[in-house]
């Protein structure tokens, strides 16, 4: 099968496409014939040997998929010919991947294989930081931010379908056409962002905020929450981490709450699983989608994994492995 293998530590440029045996599943594995692959930010760290796992040289690259199942263990509530997602954390840009049973999970029919392939990582981070981590309550405001990029739209979705009012906080006007298309009732320009906030909410400040993005704007996150409000840290896009003056937490009664989602839940068998059920009536309805903004064939995934490296992407960028 053709797939896309990283052999050096290079980044993006780096990367090759091979031909490779296929995978051969194991007794808990899904053998899945590969339609469209997701590019997710950990795909490009993963070029450059700065992601927390660093499977051994050579490796095929991509953490997400669609398709077909070929073959699946007995009870696995899986049949040939069943269209799934999965995350596969490696191997997924190639013709075929094996992926673990509970990290496989089955696509709607009326869903598309590219927007299947861009579910897995973001929705389920979605979930995990807006609702278990965020504990977001009935009629709660939400600060996102990142808010055109894929984790950001993901939480975007899920707090509009589970009744929130989303502001979107983003670099460019741009970028904030892309958050309000996928439901924040506003968008503002970082630059000033905090007093932006407020004037939303009528100096109130917010309830919950999603931070992906780390770095300066920080401490006006703080600032921006409304008494008793969580901000929940997701990651550093932005390149630097920030450090919190506790003394800031005590003013109004705030916290600052981590959420690794990857930690949780891969230390608690049959999460992901579950958590995708929670998520399978919204998914089905259109719900959470996440948008489609550039499709590459596998022959130019050098240049699909290159669009995270640049901050060029508003939307999902998928992989036709097919192609």
């Amino acid at each position: 099968m053709r797939a896309v293998q990283v052999s050096k530590l290079e980044g993006p440029d780096a990367i090759e496409v091979v031909e490779l045996d296929e995978p051969v599943a194991g007794p808990d594995q899904v053998l899945i014939d590969v339609e469209a692959a997701g590019v997710v930010f950990p795909d490009l760290l993963l070029t450059r040997g700065e992601y927390q796992m660093r499977p051994e040289l050579p490796f095929v690259l991509g953490s997400e998929v669609a398709g077909t199942v070929r073959s699946a263990p007995d009870g696995s509530g899986f049949a040939p010919g069943d269209r799934v997602a999965a995350l596969c954390v490696v191997g997924g840009f190639g013709e075929t991947v094996a992926a673990p049973v509970d990290q496989t999970f089955p696509l709607p029919d009326g869903v598309s294989f590219d927007v299947g392939a861009g579910l897995p990582m973001n929705y389920l981070t979605a979930e995990f930081v807006v609702a278990r981590r965020g504990r977001l309550a009935d009629g709660e405001t939400v600060l996102v931010h990142g808010a055109a990029g894929g984790v950001g739209v993901a939480c975007i979705q899920f707090a509009k379908a589970r009744g929130a009012t989303v502001i979107a906080v983003v670099s460019t006007e741009g970028k904030g056409e892309v958050a309000r298309a996928a439901g924040a009732d506003h968008a503002v320009l970082v630059e000033g962002f905090k007093d932006r906030v407020l004037e939303l909410t009528d100096k109130r400040g917010v309830d919950l905020i999603v931070d992906p993005v780390g770095g300066d704007r920080f401490t006006d996150s703080l600032r921006s929450l409304a008494r008793g409000g969580r901000l929940v840290v997701v990651g550093f896009t932005g390149g630097d981490i920030p450090t919190v003056k506790v003394n800031r937490l005590l003013l109004r009664n705030t916290e600052v709450i981590g959420a690794g989602w990857g930690e949780w839940a891969w230390n608690n068998p049959g999460y992901m699983r579950r958590q995708w059920d929670e998520l399978a009536a919204d998914i089905a309805a259109g719900r959470l989608a996440p948008p489609v903004s550039g499709v590459y064939p596998l022959a130019q995934a050098a240049a699909a994994v290159g669009e995270l490296a640049e901050r060029r992407v508003t939307g999902k960028v998928v992989i036709h492995t097919r192609e």
